[in-house]
């Protein structure tokens, strides 16, 4: 699996799931797919399946690749430890590019950190940041977005608009180029720093019954000159695209 946000983070995602404001409820289990362009070139777009469980306690979480400890909850404020994992690597035969074949892989990871969301009537924020918890980045990334929720009885929809921060170890180890590297690649030796990528996202669900309910989302990231100056990279984008359904008991 190459580059995707945890947004949203990945980030993102991550990213995808943590998109949907999260509501108090019993244990909800089901599959979801997130959908992933890849920036590097001549990488493959890559399908990523994995089962969604959706938890929210007094005490802790669980909402499809991330979960966490809440420090502080109330009804307009979540504070919480969290823990993702981020799929965000390089696999050098995933790619059809010749000199990104000589490079080495860059590896998953799991990332640990601090969240917060508010929630209000005029809208959401939702920010986070995190970092390397498996020593294979050294790095941290940061997200905070504004998002504003619409529902129309069994439909909501979530818009909204954001910025992640990738520090210089996050970059440099995803989209760097060693001297190592630039010998065996003939790749000019890039060194990257760190960057604010700004992005779009959009969440809708449908409560199909009292049980069943199904999402589907998507982010439009712009890359920043960091990534998208790297010889490892050839767009100035990326996109993603998640679809789930789960089961509420």
């Amino acid at each position: 699996m190459n580059y995707f946000k945890v947004s949203a983070l990945a980030v993102l995602f991550s990213v995808g799931c943590s998109s949907v404001v999260a509501q108090a409820a019993p244990l909800g289990v089901g599959a979801a797919v997130i959908y992933s362009q890849s920036p590097y070139k001549g990488g493959d777009d890559h399908y990523l399946p994995f089962p969604n469980i959706n938890y929210d306690g007094d005490s802790f979480y669980i909402h499809g690749l991330q979960g966490g400890y809440y420090l502080w909850k109330d009804p307009a404020n979540q504070l919480s430890l969290t823990i993702l994992g981020s799929s965000q690597n390089f696999k050098r035969g995933d790619t059809n590019n010749r000199q990104l074949k000589q490079l080495d892989n860059r590896r998953m990871t799991m990332m640990g950190g601090l969240a917060y969301r508010h929630v209000a009537e005029w809208g959401i924020v939702r920010t986070m940041i995190a970092g390397d918890m498996l020593d294979n980045s050294d790095g941290f990334l940061g997200d905070m977005a504004y998002l504003y929720r619409f529902q129309q009885g069994a439909f909501s929809l979530i818009p909204g608009i954001g910025v992640q921060y990738n520090s210089s170890n996050q970059n440099d180890y995803y989209y760097g180029v060693s001297y190592a590297e630039s010998r065996r690649s003939g790749l000019e030796h890039y060194k990257a720093g760190d960057s604010w990528n700004p992005y779009l996202e959009l969440t809708a669900n449908w409560a199909i019954n009292r049980s069943w309910n199904a999402t589907v989302g998507g982010r439009y990231t712009r890359l920043s000159s960091e990534v998208k100056d790297s010889p490892m990279v050839s767009k100035s984008s990326q996109a993603s695209v998640w679809t789930g359904l789960s089961y509420t008991f």
